[in-house]
């Protein structure tokens, strides 16, 4: 029960003293995220009834982010919170009131939130495509914001900022719904915009933060692309469209080219074309609109030599309202005439003539025999046609065939269509009575086409006979004039009147004209002979200009006379001038250009009717152009130039007047067409002679600017610009590519190239001065360049990550204990960056003691401050827990825009510096100090005494020394004693050890324990000292025992290691020799002294301070029989107590004891030898079988349990000890370590008398005795009989009785 007061000590000790422990009355707190480092996040409140200092402290895994002031329980904050990654810390917290132990408990912090995220658009980024049909009030798209905070400050509001382009215009256009849907709020239009970026705002619903109302928002974009649909017609380009083409041309003549677009540009659907006329002789590519000719085209043949063609250019698929999108033109196509048809000869009257109906080639005619000369041949309608226009419809007739002669051909050119009248040429040749009928052939010829040049018509003339007189006229020729367009009634002649002999009736005169088809145009008053104009409208003098009739005049008896009548027609100007040919001219800008404009006028030659004029009317270009006046011939006045003109294709329209001088005047206008050709003459000019740009440094971004040029020719070849940057400057770090903007309008798209990234820190200056070229491409010459400068500027980005240098980094040194306040160093961040912003971060706190980790100790010693500064923040810092601190940490740049905003970790040591604050402390030991005075010289360690000094150097080095000796008697008796012991200090590898030496001779016959107060001091002031006390047990004479040698002294010494051996292998004690001497100067018995030749006196003590008796040693040796037999064959022969000095009062009874033993002993011996006289052989078999059967029955079942105490006569369980006096733990090993294989003792010994062996003595071989039972003891034999190890237990019942 000793142990369990032990135990409860303390707590009795604590319920008497009645001091109670604090203890916390809290188990959650509540700490706001935006509280900044080093203000109060809470404050520790334990309670303690005694009223006791309290001292705090925190401890945890999550303590890292708070520190807490130990003596106010004021908890500040460390390390920034954030409720959105860590809601909930708990801690351990821990008070003391230095009197009780520490109590700790679970304290849990909880995170509030404030309003210190900004909503954060999801699915970045936002793009969406919209039909432009799209309906009023689709949702076209939903954005996402979330709010990492709780409450109203999670609460997304969406709004649209702005739309762009056009902002003002297009704000209306949409609007977002509180879900973040974006509604259309009216019509999309491809054709107006093709894409919106709307501006799209999140803001949160507010909330506190640093304790202001905050409202937190973020800004987006949408990007909208509208997608074209096809909802407009195609349109054609560059109406109106003419052309012209000459008939008979060959098949697949092209003619032009419409071209037409789909106005749907994001659709650009294929155009198909066709013509819609039916039955033309033309045909269009589907794909290319090219008009080709497809079948014959005779001008002649065609209703009008214009035609217009009705072109369908169609869209291939629907448009979204399922029409066919489609849009026609007309093409105005002229068809020029050639010279392909020959004249041919007609039957009619030239009023009536369809010459559509097939030609004549043979007519009949009359005429009266001996008719004058130039007498048309009467019945005769012949017309003859041409239908070519122009000059190419004039043609000669004449006449062929016998009866050629007789007659001629009126007219004798006609030109497009004439009447035409055969006339006697010779009267004498036209005689009835030669020949009835006379045949002529009249040929047409047209002279301007020689492969089909002519066409024949016979005339078949009847003669008429006639009377002998006939009326004659006074001439036979009379020439009349008449003005062409003269109204009918016109008096051309007054009276021709003929004279006939004839009277009466027969000569009376009527008049007519003949031929019948000259009455059409001419009539003649038949009694007066007045010629007058029939019609005036047949009087064309350009038609005909020569009229030829007969005038008749008939007698009564009907025969006739007549006249010619040769009518010329007098030109009128009625006539305009004729513009032959068309004029399409091309010249290159630059050229002279010279054209002849021909013309011709129908009215009569060589009058001011037909002489003609030339003049350039007023017009956009006639300042440009000259023309001689007389002969047409036109010319430019100065260089053309193409860029002057608006007309993409160049061209030049100018009109030219002719007119002629008659009265009135007429005229005719042409248009002259010249197509100026475009010279590359213009070199590129750029819009601005400078450009300023700047760029991020490695930015992701490749384009810089752009740069803009023109070039004012008009071809596109011509004015096509291409950029290229002129080499130094840095102009190897940038590409530039040229983008056609429109014509002669080019843009240069200037970038980084992909594989330089510009680095602001290593640039030796901050920009680039470059000179962009712009080259006509088609220039003939190089120096057809414009150039412009270039800056660009490089921005920095602060994209370096900062450093931390390693000068600032040295080891610093800081005392403990808070002798030492504020500033311990200061670590000095760089940051190449022009616009850092550097703020140092603590990362980790190792703390070390030696090479050896201190745990979390140091943890909150120190705090680094976001400039760099390391302050102290704690009393607390103490070197024996902790000597280095190792704060690893880093550097942050908060302005980082790109790359690591963070330096590499580094290392800070800190150092703290020992102050002498430690007292040595004992180390404590389970040893027990045991002095045997017969066996302790002088300067002999008898005890230790081990000491530590948690301070370092000269603070930490301990002295002993002795204070007091004091030996307590087993009696309770205590008296000092001075200068007995000694202490000798040496320093170990970690503590001090003082070595407690004998001083001077210890009394032997001492029967308790010393007490020596020893004190450790260290080396440094302030001085601390600490005392312990050691207890030295004594071992007293009492415990001296004598063994008896049967060999010399000098034998004894040269074996005596062999003989500590044995006894050490046979007790498991430390062996003490005392003395080694000859029998004669021991006092022995006489038995013994006839034996033996020499005695050692021995202790034989255990490490706990027990020591052997006599008996016990007797018994232990004895039980092991090898042991026993090396001692034998080593000489020992008796083992006896030793000398023990007795008090004087004692003296008598000792002796009175000692006459009464050894009269026993000499009544035994008696009985021995009796025995052994008698019953010898008896004897020792009975003795031997009884050791036998005692050696294999007894088992450890049938003896007293309990494990025996060597030295003692009680056993362990009785806790009893006649030497310590002291309660005894019987599962402390004690080192005894009695092997289990030793061999119980039979008590088969009569005495303490070993016997010698002899001569006849069998000599063992290895573990085994050779036994020969006829000649040995009785006891040897027994004990050999027994081999270790086969039969062994433990002597559980073992007590000095048994000896």
């Amino acid at each position: 029960m000793a142990w369990c007061v032990l135990v409860l000590f303390p707590f009795l000790l604590a319920a008497v003293s009645g001091n109670t422990a604090p203890y916390f009355n809290m188990s959650i707190v509540y700490v706001p995220e935006d509280l900044e480092t080093g203000q109060e996040a809470f404050q520790l409140q334990a309670l303690d009834v005694d009223g006791d200092p309290l001292t705090y402290s925190i401890s945890g895994s999550e303590a890292f982010y708070f520190s807490v002031v130990a003596q106010t329980g004021q908890v500040l904050l460390r390390n920034p919170l954030d409720r959105e990654s860590l809601a909930r810390l708990t801690l351990t917290i821990t008070v003391s009131d230095g009197q009780n132990d520490a109590v700790s408990r679970k304290l849990t912090v909880i995170v509030e939130d404030r309003n210190d995220n900004a909503p954060v658009f999801q699915n970045l980024p936002y793009e969406t495509t919209v039909a432009e049909n799209a309906t009023a009030g689709s949702i076209i798209y939903t954005v996402l914001a979330n709010d990492s905070d709780t409450g109203n400050a999670s609460k997304v509001s969406y709004s649209i900022e702005e739309v762009i382009p056009d902002n003002t215009k297009n704000h209306w256009l949409f609007y977002i719904l509180p879900n973040g849907s974006v509604v259309l709020n009216g019509s999309l239009d491809y054709a107006q915009n093709t894409f919106y970026q709307i501006k799209i705002l999140a803001k949160d619903g507010g909330g506190l933060l640093h304790g202001v109302l905050t409202f937190q928002q973020s800004v987006t974009y949408l990007s909208v692309t509208i997608r074209d649909l096809p909802n407009l017609d195609p349109r054609f380009l560059n109406e109106p469209y003419s052309s012209s083409v000459p008939e008979n041309c060959p098949l697949g003549t092209t003619v032009l080219t419409v071209t037409a677009i789909d106005r749907d540009t994001g659709v650009n659907d294929e155009i198909s074309y066709s013509i819609t006329n039916a039955s033309v002789p033309f045909a269009i590519d589907a794909m290319t609109g090219t008009i080709t000719v497809t079948g014959p085209l005779d001008r002649e043949q065609l209703p009008n030599e214009v035609l217009l063609l009705e072109v369908m250019a169609r869209e291939k698929s629907l448009d979204i309202y399922g029409n066919v999108a489609e849009i026609s033109t007309q093409v105005t196509v002229t068809v020029a005439d050639i010279n392909d048809n020959k004249p041919q000869f007609y039957l009619c009257s030239l009023s009536s003539c369809n010459f559509s109906a097939d030609a004549q080639s043979n007519f009949t005619g009359s005429i009266v025999e001996h008719s004058s000369s130039n007498l048309a041949v009467s019945g005769l309608s012949i017309v003859t046609h041409d239908p070519d226009k122009g000059v190419n419809s004039s043609f000669e007739l004449y006449l062929q065939g016998p009866n050629a002669s007789a007659f001629f051909v009126s007219p004798k050119k006609i030109v497009g269509t004439g009447e035409v009248q055969i006339l006697v040429q010779d009267p004498l040749s036209v005689d009835y009575e030669i020949s009835h009928v006379m045949v002529v052939q009249i040929v047409a010829n047209d002279t301007g086409n020689p492969t089909d040049c002519c066409s024949t018509a016979t005339v078949t003339i009847n003669l008429i006979d006639s009377n002998d007189h006939i009326p004659e006229f006074p001439r036979s020729v009379y020439n009349l004039s008449v003005v062409e367009n003269s109204v009918a009634g016109t008096i051309i002649s007054p009276g021709i009147t003929a004279y006939d002999p004839d009277s009466g009736i027969l000569g009376q005169i009527t008049y007519q004209l003949f031929p019948e088809s000259v009455r059409e145009v001419f009539t003649v008053n038949t009694t007066s002979g007045a010629v007058l104009v029939h019609n005036g409208s047949w009087l064309d003098r350009e038609t005909r200009s020569l009229y030829y009739a007969n005038l008749q005049a008939k007698d009564g008896g009907n025969l006739t006379g007549s006249t010619l009548l040769e009518i010329t027609v007098l030109d009128a100007n009625d006539n305009p001038p004729i513009v032959t040919g068309s004029y399409f001219n091309s010249v290159d800008e630059g050229q002279n250009i010279s054209m002849q404009i021909q013309a011709m006028d129908n009215d009569e030659p060589g009058t001011p009717n037909s002489e003609l004029r030339f003049k350039i009317l007023p017009g956009p270009f006639s300042a440009n152009f000259t023309i001689d006046a007389v002969t047409g011939e036109m010319h430019n006045k100065g260089p053309l130039d193409c860029e002057a003109l608006d007309d993409d294709r160049g061209r030049m329209v100018v009109t030219v007047e002719v007119h002629d001088l008659g009265t009135p005047q007429l005229s005719t206008s042409v248009n002259v067409t010249i197509t100026v050709g475009d010279v590359n003459d213009n070199a590129p000019v750029f819009l601005n002679q400078s450009y300023v740009f700047s760029v991020f440094e490695g930015s992701a971004e490749p384009f810089v600017g752009n740069v803009e040029a023109t070039d004012a020719d008009k071809m596109d070849i011509n004015s096509r610009i291409s950029f290229l940057l002129q080499s130094g400057g840095g102009s190897s770090n940038f590409l530039i590519r040229s983008s056609r903007l429109g014509p002669g309008y080019y843009s240069g798209r200037l970038s980084l190239d992909p594989d330089v990234s510009l680095d602001y820190d290593s640039l030796q200056q901050n920009f680039f001065s470059l000179v962009v070229l712009a080259e006509n491409t088609a220039a003939d010459s190089v120096g057809d360049t414009a150039n412009a400068s270039v800056m660009v500027y490089v921005l920095d980005v602060n994209d370096e990550p900062p450093t931390i240098l390693p000068t600032s980094l040295h080891d610093v040194s800081v005392r403990e204990n808070g002798t030492q306040e504020g500033l311990v160093c200061t670590v000095v961040g760089s940051d190449p960056d022009t616009n850092h912003l550097l703020v140092f971060e603590e990362l980790e706190v190792t703390c070390f003691k030696g090479a050896s980790s201190a745990g979390e100790v140091c943890w909150d010693w120190f705090v680094l401050a976001p400039n760099g500064s390391v302050l102290v923040n704690s009393s607390d810092i103490d070197y024996e827990l902790c000597d280095t601190v190792v704060l690893m940490l880093r550097v942050e740049d908060v302005n980082t825009e790109k790359g690591n905003r963070y330096s590499q970790n580094e290392t800070l040591r800190i150092l703290i510096t020992d102050v002498n604050d430690n007292a040595p402390v004992f180390l404590p030991s389970s040893e027990t100090f045991v002095v045997v005075p017969d066996v302790s010289p002088v300067d002999l360690q008898v005890a230790v005494a081990k000491a530590k000094d948690a301070d370092s150097g000269p603070r930490g080095t301990i002295t002993f020394s002795i204070l007091s000796v004091v030996f307590v008697q087993d009696n309770g008796i205590s008296r000092p004693f001075e200068n007995l012991f000694k202490v000798v200090t040496t320093a170990e590898q970690d503590a001090y050890v003082g070595s407690i030496q004998v001083a001077s001779n210890l009394d032997r016959s001492l029967k308790g324990r010393y007490q020596v107060t020893v004190e450790a001091k260290d080396d440094e002031a302030p001085v601390h000292t600490t005392q312990t006390v050691l207890d030295i047990f004594t071992v007293d004479n009492s415990y001296l025992v004598r063994l008896q040698f049967v060999i010399p002294v000098d034998e004894v010494q040269s074996n005596l290691d062999n003989i500590k051996l044995a006894l050490t292998m046979a007790t498991k004690a430390r062996v003490y020799v005392v003395t080694i001497q000859t029998q004669e100067d021991a006092r022995t018995s006489r038995a013994s002294r006839a034996q033996a030749k020499s005695v050692m006196e021995v202790y034989f003590v255990y490490s706990n301070g027990t020591a052997l008796e006599v008996n016990q040693l007797s018994m232990l040796i004895q039980s092991d029989p090898q042991v026993l037999t090396q001692l034998v064959n080593l000489g020992l022969a008796v083992i006896g107590p030793g000398e023990v000095t007795k008090p004087d009062k004692e003296k008598e009874l000792i002796g009175v004891i000692a006459g009464l033993a050894a009269f026993m002993l000499l009544f035994i011996l008696i009985m021995i030898l009796a025995l052994v006289l008698t019953t010898r052989s008896f004897k020792r078999k009975l003795n031997a079988m009884k050791a036998l059967k005692a050696a294999t029955t007894l088992t450890p079942d049938m003896v007293q349990q309990g494990p025996g105490i060597p030295g003692t006569n009680q056993y362990k369980a009785e806790g009893a000890n006649p030497v310590l006096n002291l309660s005894f733990d019987p599962s402390h090993d004690l080192g005894f370590h009695e092997d289990s294989s030793s061999l119980a003792s039979m008590n088969s010994l009569d005495e303490n008398t070993v016997n010698a062996l002899g001569d006849d003595t069998p000599k063992a071989k290895g573990k085994a005795w050779h036994v020969d039972t006829t000649s040995d003891e009785a006891l040897v034999a027994a004990l050999h009989l027994k081999e270790p190890g086969k039969v062994a237990f433990i002597n559980n019942a073992f007590t000095t009785t048994d000896l």
